[in-house]
């Protein structure tokens, strides 16, 4: 079993899968299904739930029970430990078990096959940790950061790694101009990046920049991950920074980066090798772009 951990979204709750190497497809935790099925937060509540739903469906000799294997699941409390897991078509068949136009919502949301672009780049994404490509992208420079784009948005956008020329803004906030972008990049370039507050204003700033027509949330915060690997031995664990409170920080960043600063530092991680960290890293990046 190749351990390649995915993490789905589904109402802003998490669905963990394990990549099955030998037959080619992913197993899907149970409990994180149940929880989401049941609106449930309690692990305990959400556990007893699927002990009774199992025995009932046993008895009624319901293939969902027999299709189950079980694979170790890294927990809140920083251990692994043996989860149920239903492939594809499992998950499909649970699912039908539960009545109600949620139930249905999740199964539309669950055979959904993402053709999109951020589908398609997600994916590139991962085979970017993958490849030795990564370890020859040049850290903390404009020309890493179109290393980085290119290799996500190539073949999806004709701009992939190609410096915006036009002007740009989002919800009212006007990036840098674009006259004046190839002098901007190279101000950002030159900024130190000795230490994590130093790291954090050269990233913030980068931001501010946002050199590309689309893709510069996701490019840079991989861009982001090198530099502080580089320097620090560290790298930012996405997973214990909610969506909410890291597009809210972001947004204050310019003007007080106080918040952005706090939310990294308390998700630094020495595991800058480790291979479920980075996609796991990955899904919180994309998630963050998603239209609420």
């Amino acid at each position: 079993m190749n351990h390649k951990i995915s993490i789905r979204f589904f109402n802003d709750r998490e669905v963990r899968a394990v990549w099955d190497e030998k037959n080619n497809k992913w197993w899907f935790s149970v409990l994180d299904i149940i929880a989401v099925l049941t609106n449930q937060n309690d692990y305990a509540k959400t556990r007893n739930y699927w002990k009774y739903l199992k025995a009932k469906l046993k008895k009624e000799n319901n293939q969902v029970v027999s299709a189950t294997t079980q694979l170790k699941l890294l927990a809140s409390d920083g251990k692994r430990y043996l989860t149920d897991m239903l492939d594809h078509d499992g998950i499909i068949a649970l699912g039908k078990t539960f009545p109600g136009t949620k139930a249905n919502r999740f199964i539309d949301w669950f055979t959904y096959s993402d053709e999109s672009i951020d589908g398609k780049s997600k994916t590139k994404a991962y085979a970017l940790f993958e490849s030795s490509l990564i370890d020859s992208i040049e850290v903390g420079t404009s020309k890493g950061l179109q290393q980085i784009h290119a290799y996500l948005f190539g073949g999806l956008y004709n701009f992939a790694g190609k410096i915006r020329q036009k002007n740009i803004s989002k919800n009212g906030f006007q990036f840098a101009m674009a006259q004046y972008l190839e002098n901007t990049l190279k101000q950002i370039e030159q900024m130190p990046e000795n230490n994590f507050v130093q790291i954090v204003d050269k990233y913030v700033e980068m931001n501010v920049a946002h050199p590309f027509m689309e893709g510069n949330g996701r490019s840079t915060r991989i861009w982001l991950d090198l530099i502080l690997k580089k320097r620090l031995k560290k790298c930012v664990d996405w997973s214990k920074i909610g969506k909410k409170d890291y597009i809210n920080a972001m947004k204050h960043s310019s003007g007080n980066s106080i918040k952005i600063k706090n939310l990294f530092k308390k998700a630094l991680t020495n595991k800058i090798n480790n291979r479920e960290m980075f996609m796991k890293g990955i899904d919180y990046s994309y998630y963050y772009e998603e239209e609420d």
